[in-house]
């Protein structure tokens, strides 16, 4: 063993498989080693009860030490010296961090370390910061910095939802809820299905922004509204996500946002586009195969066509997981309750 305790600290959110070649390059070269973790803001899925777990089903053998704003009251409560009135936001400077985790470890957990493991830049300041308040000195050993040998970052298993069951371990995997997305032209039965499978699930539905805004503004969009739409469809998943407990429902996506800003303005906002390939574990499209009904809002059978094509050929193109759903009402929720068996098996 090269050291007698080492140290990582991360957001673990999601905890993926970059985290754990991490850990097991570090408990290879360490007698004892401690894991410290927290987030501000959380992020969906990933709250402080699922990080825990996380890690004690990963590393039972470690120190581990998740915490957040409530640990913090919680000690301040029992009368044990508190001196962070909260936990540093992700966006608060360097230093702040530093101080934080080197309290944490030496005042909250009572041990210091000789090493510390990233695989970022900001190491050797964090060693520097721990060698002052260890009062000894703490090494910096920086693992796989280029990502090559596990090529994923949490920030990119957020956005994708495809990369995780290649990068996730099954624990984690398991505590995130599925994302379904549900497409659809006009007058194919999406929002129905979508209420239907929120009715018989008991879970959760982000409902169509877009739609609500149409009827609002009486069909006066304008392009800003684009971006508006797709940043505002987004958050509501997010902020749905933790009231799941095996999936949420989206009905509809940023990508159809995208649709409807290249057919009414003949442009679509570098924002937009990037959002429009956000990913979801698994895509439903609903085929124009029931008759279209006009209820005032909708174009024509020519445009629902049109924009049929264009679902087709995204998920075509996009490789991502879809299925095309046909008949009645009972008969697409059928094939929706298959699929997602299929995937939670």
């Amino acid at each position: 063993m090269r050291f007698r305790r080492g140290l990582i600290i991360g957001k673990f959110s999601p905890l993926h498989n970059g985290h754990v070649h991490l850990i097991e390059q570090a408990r290879a070269q360490c007698k004892d080693l401690v894991l410290l973790s927290y987030a501000k803001p959380d992020y969906p899925g990933c709250s402080t009860k699922a990080r825990r777990h996380w890690l004690a089903t990963l590393f039972p053998d470690a120190v581990r030490l998740v915490v957040d704003d409530d640990w913090l009251t919680e000690r301040r409560a029992a009368g044990l010296p508190t001196p962070f009135v909260c936990i540093p936001h992700d966006d608060d400077p360097e230093d702040m961090h530093r101080r934080f985790t080197a309290w944490l470890s030496h005042d909250a957990l009572g041990v210091t370390c000789d090493a510390v493991f990233t695989s970022e830049d900001y190491g050797d300041g964090f060693a520097q910061v721990l060698t002052e308040v260890f009062r000894h000195p703490v090494a910096h050993v920086c693992v796989d910095k280029a990502r090559s040998a596990i090529p994923v970052s949490a920030t990119a298993l957020r956005a994708n939802a495809r990369l995780r069951r290649e990068y996730l371990p099954p624990c984690v995997a398991a505590d995130l809820p599925l994302r379904v997305a549900l497409l659809g032209a006009e007058s194919t039965g999406k929002s129905t299905l979508a209420a239907a499978l929120g009715a018989r699930t008991g879970e959760p539905m982000a409902e169509e922004f877009g739609r609500e805004l149409w009827v609002e503004r009486d069909g006066a969009l304008s392009f800003a509204d684009m971006l508006t739409i797709a940043q505002t469809q987004i958050a509501r998943e997010d902020q749905l996500l933790s009231q799941c407990r095996h999936m949420l429902i989206c009905d509809t996506t940023p990508a159809t946002t995208a649709f409807y800003s290249r057919k009414l303005f003949g442009k679509i906002d570098p924002e937009l586009e990037r959002l429009a390939t956000r990913s979801y574990d698994f895509t439903f499209l609903c085929l124009p195969d029931i008759p279209f009904v006009q209820d005032g809002t909708r174009q024509d059978e020519a445009f629902r066509a049109e924009q049929h094509a264009y679902y087709e050929d995204l998920l075509a193109r996009s490789g991502i997981a879809w299925a095309a759903l046909e008949g009645t009402l009972d008969a697409r929720l059928a094939a929706v309750e298959a699929v997602l068996e299929s995937l939670s098996s």
